[in-house]
């Protein structure tokens, strides 16, 4: 695969850094999950695929020399933590790229390393809200409301973070250094949403929220109530297509007003969300499907990979354990991503041989077993 012989080293976290491991390794990077040691129950880590782990506990003097030791031999740090965390444990990058130049040493937060905010928690939504994304989200006369904790967490944070990691190691192929990455969730989400500051001399957000073309204004670009209580997407922004639209409806344009005639989008809704309560999903599917209207079925997570598009992508998998996720994307069709199928690792299961892998001897790791810096926890077998 793509990223095949790359180590990186993932220190263990919430949300965002997880997802961006998961990225390298579903492209062939080995990921290993250093773990908090002494362990919790179970691992919050719900995005393990295709990693090992290593419990090690960084607090202790000895945990943190070892994590030195490991970054010799890695290419990437992956550390979540909040501004000078990694600096109290001495290791902060002054000390690991110097000990180890070609390491690519990923900070990935909220936000970022430097600013007024910098040692402050937060979370997505306040992230997308610093970003001036939030401003943007949400219905006419409703406060702004954060999409799940997907635009910051997920896509301006690991997502944006495995970029840059994968920009720097391509860099690292013509300097052969490695480098400081500072990841911020704020800039992550804002860099995310160019468009809205590219598109401003447009006129695509002149009104007020939930009141123009892409924010639930528009009655061809919103989601609709079926007969059967599901729903159906509209996105009929273009006029050719908003007139397959419209014939789907059994409407005809030149009885309606103007499709960019803002004063009339209100009555207009109306009238689309009576049609559309008068058939079930499956019916509009199939007046819809093999249009250019523009109109989709919203599935539920449980139909997604059933949905006959989806299934002839094999755009769903499963592991051994029949759990469904999404296939890694983009594809790439000469060195495809091919994610593991196995079960996410259990905390402190692969300690002893990555650190075996790494040049730790047996008694060095026994050692550090004794003095409860890692914790092992081989699975048992089912008999």
């Amino acid at each position: 695969m793509a990223l095949s012989g790359v180590r990186v080293l993932e220190l263990a976290g919430l949300a965002p850094a997880p997802l961006c491991g998961m990225i390298l390794a579903d492209f062939g990077a080995q990921v290993v999950r250093v773990d908090r040691c002494p362990r919790s129950a179970v691992s919050t880590d719900v995005q393990g695929r295709g990693k090992r782990s290593l419990a090690l506990d960084l607090k202790r003097a000895q945990g943190a020399a070892a994590l030195r030791r490991l970054c010799l031999r890695a290419d990437v740090l992956v550390e979540p933590f909040r501004h000078g965390v990694m600096e109290k444990l001495g290791l902060g990058p002054e000390v690991l790229l110097q000990e180890n130049p070609k390491l690519i040493y990923a900070r990935l937060t909220g936000f970022g390393q430097s600013g007024k905010y910098a040692r402050s928690a937060g979370h997505d939504i306040n992230y997308l809200a610093l970003s001036g994304v939030l401003s943007k989200l949400g219905r006419k006369d409703e406060n702004p409301y954060a999409p799940l904790n997907l635009l910051a967490d997920f896509a301006g944070g690991g997502l944006m973070c495995a970029m840059g990691i994968i920009v720097a190691l391509y860099e690292r192929t013509k300097s052969g250094k490695g480098q400081l990455i500072d990841a911020s969730m704020v800039e992550g989400a804002a860099y995310l949403s160019s468009f809205l500051w590219k598109s401003q001399n447009l006129g695509l957000w002149n009104r007020c929220r939930g009141e123009n073309l892409l924010d639930s204004g528009a009655p061809f670009y919103e989601t609709y109530k079926t007969l059967d209580g599901k729903f159906m997407a509209v996105g009929a922004i273009e006029p050719q297509f908003y007139e397959q639209l419209l014939k789907g409806l059994g409407l005809e344009s030149d009885k309606l007003p103007s499709q960019l005639s803002f004063s009339d989008w209100c009555e207009m809704k109306k009238m689309f969300a009576t049609i559309f309560s008068e058939k079930t999903q499956a019916e509009w599917c199939k007046i819809f499907d093999g249009t250019d209207a523009c109109v989709t079925p919203v599935l539920s997570l449980d139909e997604v990979a059933l949905h006959q598009h989806n299934k002839e992508r094999g755009s769903f998998i499963k592991n051994d354990q029949e759990e469904i996720s999404p296939r890694p994307s983009p594809l790439l069709l000469r060195t495809p991503a091919t994610p593991s199928a196995r079960r996410d690792p259990f905390i402190g299961e692969h300690t002893q041989e990555i650190l075996l892998e790494f040049g730790f001897s047996k008694e060095e790791i026994a050692k550090l077993h004794s003095d409860k810096v890692i914790e092992f926890n081989k699975p048992k077998a089912n008999l």
